[in-house]
């Protein structure tokens, strides 16, 4: 998802990216420089000695995002959509305020912390948090386009820009929304990667993308790297993705499935609703589903049965899983 971000960035015309980071920093880094090189763009990874929320790593950033007058976007790296950065240019410059949060409709407005803004002009008046009386149904989305003025708001210190920056900024009339159109979600758990991953297949699906594979063991829609090998008598989809180096053997069937970078999965296994992570080794005969993950390089032995199962990396599985579990 954030490769997915860091791509319409650079469609939008951005040619420099901070990234905040701190657990497994490093792993990161030498994944994005690949990616950097590809896209001709500078990646510069701003490092948190402690977890400083976030807002912190803007003030971490200072000195890259105030070198020169010109607006920034902030995003989540757990959100993914049709990202609208020209769309938020436009109008962040046409109020000409100090910040521009996008908004997007929700069904449930009681389970999050919702908006209320001027629908003529987008300025937000207030935050309401988990509202037990309709106020609203809009919420954040997790993507911003600020002004440089927005950081002699922020500490270098543990800070949430929900909580304690954008309260303030909206009393000063200085933050202003615009509402997203087409699909949305939060990447950030299981259940809702592989969510998001059909919406945005979807979506490609509609624009008749030529991302999306085609050939004989192809059923809906799929991303399959040119590198991933795949067998005989397979039934690839709906709704997969597969990355680079990936080996499928034969009778493979792998429905709303995303499949990481090196992993194998042996002839005759049965995957629905998975994650399989990177360097990941799935037996023979093996059937995995109900929202199953694999983390890195663990080896899942033939005829196992996982239902549900959380699996932490570097481990090996010998027995089935037959309910949710986490297994450490």
């Amino acid at each position: 998802m954030l490769l997915h971000q860091i791509e319409a960035l650079v469609e939008a015309g951005v040619t420099q990216v901070v990234l905040a980071v701190s657990y497994h920093a490093e792993t990161l880094e030498q994944e994005v420089a690949q990616e950097a090189s590809r896209l001709g763009i500078k990646i510069t990874f701003a490092h948190e000695k402690e977890p400083l929320g976030t807002a912190g790593p803007l003030a971490l950033s200072k000195d890259i995002l105030a070198s020169n007058d010109e607006p920034f976007f902030v995003l989540n790296s757990d959100v993914i959509c049709k990202f609208p950065f020209k769309e938020m240019v436009e109008f962040h410059r046409n109020h000409g305020k100090e910040g521009t949060i996008v908004v997007t409709k929700v069904e449930e407005p009681s389970k999050y912390g919702v908006v209320v803004f001027e629908p003529s002009s987008g300025r937000i008046s207030e935050f309401v948090e988990k509202p037990q009386e309709f106020v609203s149904n809009k919420i954040n989305a997790g993507l911003y386009i600020f002004s440089t003025s927005i950081l002699s708001r922020i500490p270098l210190k543990p800070t949430s820009i929900e909580k304690e920056v954008f309260p303030y900024m909206a009393e000063d009339g200085q933050l202003f929304c615009m509402e997203l159109s087409g699909f949305w979600m939060d990447v950030g758990q299981p259940k809702d990667f592989l969510t998001g991953m059909c919406l945005y297949l979807d979506s490609l699906k509609s624009c008749k993308s030529k991302e999306l594979a085609q050939g004989p063991c192809i059923n809906g829609s799929v991303i399959l790297d040119p590198s991933a090998k795949i067998g005989a008598n397979c039934r690839i989809g709906p709704n997969v993705t597969i990355g680079p180096d990936v080996v499928i053997e034969d009778g493979v069937c792998i429905k709303r499935c995303t499949i990481l970078k090196g992993a194998h999965i042996s002839s005759h296994s049965w995957l629905e609703s998975c994650i399989i992570g990177w360097k990941c080794k799935v037996g023979r005969w093996v059937r995995m589903e109900n929202v199953s993950v694999l983390g890195e390089d663990v080896i899942v032995k033939d005829e196992i049965y996982i239902n549900g199962g959380k699996v932490l990396p570097h481990k090996s599985i010998g027995s089935s899983v037959p309910e949710p579990q986490i297994i450490m």
